[in-house]
């Protein structure tokens, strides 16, 4: 079949996928809305949990429809779907959600992706995402930080309100530490000292450490290699991508890691940047293993 027509039937399939389950998604978040009694709404959280784990598996079905992917996926044994996990990725592609998503569906609780704040414009998805309470981040600069004191703090204050919503449900908190997706010309612009990587940013995930670490069982270093090239969505979608490499190892959090107060705490914030480094630092070198074996 040509790649345009396979590309065709792949989006087509993506976007009935998408407006099945968002209809049976916002009705329950309707119910969720305008009966604010605690246990009704524990319930109906894990349904909708449980239609976003369908909505995940269905888009699984259609790559397995429409692409003739070669997987070589290592997971470590053990992964609990009832636990809580801290997952963290490299970032180069918007493939790269589908990608995760595959590799770890049914395995441990529903991901919930640290997004920036902007993205909860998408039409329906920034709906369903924030039916089913992902954490959408708004960061400030040093610059704007300096001229509006103010804000000072509230991105960790969102951090931790939405870490809360956490607590009761096992979850699988998602975040791509780079922030951004990986291109040569960011990593030039950074001058990043790894090769296949950007800069880590320890932030977030420090936050959501002093918001809940001690429920986090572990962190999920996953590690996301396109042998043939990074893929464009359009690419993936007219199955150009015909191999993927998924690497995931279960790290242990470090006890003094599990609460500090990154924004006051100088040798915390110092300690979980050493920490992170060192995490891409094995990232890199596995990284570049991939690319020349």
């Amino acid at each position: 079949m040509p790649p345009v027509i396979t590309g065709v039937i792949a989006s087509l399939l993506l976007t009935l996928n998408i407006l099945f389950w968002c209809i049976l998604l916002f009705a329950f978040t309707l119910l969720k809305i305008i009966l604010p009694i605690r246990p009704v709404r524990k319930l109906l959280t894990a349904i909708l949990t449980l239609i976003a784990n369908a909505w995940v598996s269905c888009n699984s079905g259609w790559m397995w429809l429409t692409q003739k992917m070669d997987w070589t996926i290592q997971r470590p044994s053990g992964l609990d779907k009832k636990g809580w996990y801290f997952v963290i990725s490299n970032h180069q592609s918007w493939v790269d959600i589908l990608v995760l998503q595959h590799a770890l569906n049914g395995r441990i609780p529903l991901l919930k992706f640290f997004l920036k704040q902007e993205l909860i414009k998408v039409p329906i998805m920034g709906a369903a995402w924030w039916a089913l309470d992902f954490p959408f981040m708004k960061r400030y600069s040093k610059a704007y930080l300096e001229k509006h004191p103010e804000k000072r703090g509230q991105d960790l204050e969102t951090t931790r309100k939405a870490c809360e919503k956490f607590r009761d449900m096992p979850t699988s908190v998602m975040n791509f530490l780079e922030g951004t997706r990986f291109t040569q010309h960011k990593h030039d612009e950074q001058q990043s000292p790894f090769t296949y990587l950007l800069k880590p940013k320890a932030g977030g995930m420090a936050f959501a450490m002093s918001a809940m670490g001690e429920q986090f069982r572990s962190v999920l270093d996953v590690t996301i290699h396109y042998p043939q090239g990074i893929p464009t969505f359009w690419d993936f979608l007219q199955g150009k991508m015909q191999r993927c490499t998924v690497i995931i190892n279960e790290i242990d959090i470090p006890q003094e890691l599990r609460q500090g107060d990154y924004d006051a705490d100088e040798q915390y914030r110092l300690n979980f940047q050493l920490w992170v480094q060192k995490l891409w630092e094995q990232k890199d070198q596995q990284l570049q293993q991939l690319h020349h074996a």
